[in-house]
């Protein structure tokens, strides 16, 4: 399988995988972008826990975090079952490499090996959303725990840094949440390694644009720095 990978797969692979190592820590890691929506949104999240903290009846926040548990299950369970299909494509691999070489004037297949490789790499993709979404569902359970426990408005146990503290722990499973999401842009990006490594590369840097601008200069971004500072934050 390795003896048939030429330079320019080598290349792409490892381009995609610098790529999206990097866009993850720029905006979800240590290096985040402080004008991006997932910054931002630290600190509605912050806001959001300082109302919390400040009303006796919280149904309305408990709802909201079920709707995002519901929304990563969703994802979870759909992932699932792009997984089994996957893993039932490498099961018939010699019948599926023969469908995409009947369909050669789009696919550049190559051999059986390293199409058996590619169907590899996007198992392994779909496979890190998978432990992205149960993780995601599990903080938000955890959070759930969090939002029963906080205390009651005027208790001085609210008092100082409770909500950034409260808005840090939701933001990582929002983050885990967004983690998994992203890995299917990328898992489309890689389906460009089936018609040819340039192609590959092409969607790969197709699909960070898409993200970037998203992250950085759609109108929801705007719209979002805006909110932020009509609240008072930065």
């Amino acid at each position: 399988m390795i003896s048939d990978l030429t330079i320019l797969d080598v290349v792409s692979l490892v381009a995609f995988v610098a790529v999206w190592t990097t866009y993850n820590t720029l905006f979800d890691g240590w290096l985040r972008r402080p004008n991006s929506i997932n910054a931002k949104m630290i600190g509605i999240r912050e806001m959001w826990m300082k109302r919390l903290l400040g009303r006796d009846n919280r149904i309305v926040d408990a709802t909201l975090i079920g709707h995002s548990i519901r929304s990563a299950t969703f994802f979870a369970s759909t992932t699932i079952l792009v997984i089994a299909g996957l893993i039932g494509a490498l099961g018939a691999i010699e019948r599926v490499h023969g469908t995409a070489v009947n369909l050669s004037t789009i696919f550049r297949t190559g051999s059986q090996p390293l199409f058996e490789l590619k169907l590899l790499v996007l198992v392994t993709i779909f496979v890190y959303a998978f432990f992205k979404f149960t993780w995601a569902i599990r903080q938000f359970n955890y959070f759930s725990a969090i939002i029963g426990s906080a205390p009651d408005p005027g208790d001085e146990a609210g008092g100082g840094d409770l909500a950034h503290r409260m808005a840090q722990i939701l933001s990582r499973a929002v983050w885990q949440l967004n983690a998994g999401i992203r890995a299917y842009y990328f898992a489309l990006a890689c389906l460009g390694w089936f018609i040819h490594p340039l192609f590959f590369m092409a969607m790969t840097v197709l699909m960070t644009m898409v993200l970037v601008r998203r992250q950085l200069h759609s109108f929801t971004a705007h719209g979002i720095s805006d909110h932020l500072k009509a609240l008072g934050g930065r």
